[in-house]
């Protein structure tokens, strides 16, 4: 395709470096000052540039979670919605929200939104999101398995007008930490977010003070049409054809039945379509998610299909994302949508499935698919409530270069775990088990990588409770080119009476723990890439020796040559 914007490659390069630096160091601030674990370990948050009168996507920072490039947009385009009623936007507004039928995602994600002004004039948007601790609801942490309804899953706000011209109104502030368990965290983090935008603000005048706010209008504009060039230009390597794939949700939390998610990926020249029609309805549970976070979704798995693409809306020009109306992948309000998390992975692996009948050197096997939002919460001996939220890593899929990755975190994401030593200072627990886990990895010519376990003990006196809501109970990730799917996700509890299971799998809530009870994770592992005959024997030796496999699971899985290959 031909572009339309003029300007150096140089300068183009230059500007595109310092702009990303802008959404980068955003990132950086409100990492280092946020209160919560979840935002300051695990990185779960993300800032960006966005386009005046559209909301599009221009940069995003790179330390973010890929499942906000893309659902960010969204967020802007109802902040301009909500500021075309009345025409009223003034410079130093800030706009807050965690609608996530409006803005993507889920009630846990609190959204900053900032008009930029150069010279009198809107240039473009500011903002940033964080995955807070706590924003009420019916349980701790706000995954809550059994509800069926938005309201039962956290306080709900939309966009509304938290600073006017530069002055904060602290009556939004008072009806935001009225509604935590955790309010001097909920304080910190939303500091830590009006931080990161003042600090946009300023680099903002930087950057444009010294380049001129129309070189950097037209570095904008050329940065969107050079990705959408990419975009086409990857396209037209790829065949023409229609491939098909379906995946399943183990359940909703409510009802223990499966629920499909099918995707038919189409290439025609240089434009793609992925229509998910046939996917399972609206379900009563919370793995529904809404339409901003579908369409998100498609963008993350092509930036992992096309990785060196740049986190631009120019790349999704020529894709067009088919979401069935009333399908699970654009709920309405106020269908519940707590658990998005797995439904996206889902999105993602289907993606994967299908683009690898097309491409299978594209893509990875499915990985282990869950983030396992475990909850344990309850009272000090002081009164003092206390919550531990996290989510626990399992194995990526094998590659067409190698094994997948062991313990990693979600295809999502590019956040960390939190490092057990620091959950341990912050709570009354003890981890009695942090491994990798054996025979969790789907056999391959490269292997997928491996899951593991957890197991967390209750210290305090009074207990506590805890909720989990994961998935790939029921069905394992898959491999993919000839590979095997990995192990299932298992988790228990301890009881009086010993270790029990949950009825539905991977998810549950108010689970009584004792003082001196556990809960133990057991999470899948990556599927496998390729057939599991061509695996040299002497990687599957290594891998017996190393304590990944045992010797029973490596002559079922890849018959009795790789004793040959022992050292």
């Amino acid at each position: 395709m031909e572009l339309k914007t003029s300007l150096d490659p140089v300068t183009l390069a230059v500007l595109r470096g310092r702009l990303e630096q802008v959404a980068d160091e955003m990132d950086a601030t409100l990492f280092r000052a946020a209160f919560n674990p979840i935002i300051a370990e695990a990185h779960d948050a993300s800032h960006g540039l966005y386009h005046a009168a559209t909301g599009d996507t221009l940069v995003q920072g790179k330390s973010g979670l890929p499942i906000f490039v893309g659902v960010m947009s969204f967020a802007v385009k109802a902040v301009i919605d909500k500021v075309a009623e009345t025409n009223d936007l003034a410079d130093g507004d800030i706009f807050i929200f965690n609608d996530a039928h409006l803005g993507g995602t889920h009630l846990s994600d609190m959204r900053l939104v900032r008009p930029y002004y150069r010279d009198g004039t809107l240039f473009c948007w500011l903002a940033s999101v964080g995955h807070w601790h706590d924003v009420g609801g019916a349980v701790p942490g706000n995954y809550n398995p059994a509800a069926t309804d938005a309201f039962a899953e956290a306080f709900i706000l939309p966009p509304v007008r938290l600073a006017r011209a530069g002055e904060i109104n602290q009556d939004i502030i008072d009806i935001l930490l009225r509604n935590t368990r955790l309010p001097q965290s909920a304080q910190g983090d939303l500091n830590g977010q009006l931080g990161a935008l003042d600090l946009g603000v300023r680099r903002m005048d930087e950057l444009l003070g010294e380049y001129g706010a129309p070189t950097v209008r037209a570095a904008l504009d050329a940065l969107g049409e050079r990705a959408e060039a990419l975009m086409r230009a990857e396209l037209t390597e790829l065949p023409d054809g229609r491939w098909e794939a379906v995946d399943y949700l183990d359940n909703d939390g409510i009802s223990d039945t499966p629920l499909a998610i099918k995707v038919a990926l189409s290439i025609k020249g240089d434009e793609m379509e992925l229509d998910f029609a046939g996917t399972a309805p609206r379900c009563a549970g919370p793995v529904n998610i809404a339409l901003p976070t579908a369409v998100a979704t498609a963008y993350v798995a092509i930036k992992h299909i096309f990785p060196s693409l740049p986190a631009n809306a120019g790349v999704m020009r020529p894709i067009a994302v088919k979401i069935p109306e009333g399908s699970l992948l654009a709920a309405e309000f106020p269908a519940p949508v707590g658990g998005y998390t797995e439904t996206i992975l889902r999105m993602i692996d289907a993606i994967f499935s299908a683009m690898a009948q097309a491409a299978p050197e594209r893509v990875v096997a499915n990985a282990y698919g869950t983030i396992n939002a475990l909850s344990i919460a309850g009272k000090r001996a002081n009164g003092q409530p206390w919550v531990m939220f996290s989510f626990y890593g399992g194995g990526h899929g094998g590659t067409p270069e190698g094994d997948g990755l062991n313990h990693g975190n979600a295809p999502i994401s590019t956040a960390t775990i939190p490092p057990m030593e620091n959950l341990e200072a912050a709570y009354p627990v003890m981890f009695r088990t942090w491994a990798l886990r054996p025979d969790s990895a789907g056999a391959g010519t490269h292997r997928g990588g491996l899951g593991a376990i957890y197991e967390i003990e209750v210290l305090e006196e009074n207990g506590a409770e805890a909720f989990l809501f994961g998935e790939r109970g029921r069905f394992a990730p898959q491999g993919v080119a000839g590979g095997a799917p990995a192990a299932l996700n298992v988790f228990s509890y301890e009881q009086a009476d010993g270790w029990h299971r949950p009825p539905m799998a991977s998810k549950m809530r108010g689970i009584k723990l004792a003082q001196g009870q556990a809960v133990r994770l057991e999470t899948p592992g990556g599927g496998g890439y390729g057939p599991a005959e061509a695996r040299p024997p002497h990687d599957v030796a290594r891998d017996v020796a190393l304590g990944f496999l045992s010797e029973e699971a490596a002559t079922q899985l890849y018959g009795t040559a790789w004793k040959e290959g022992r050292a």
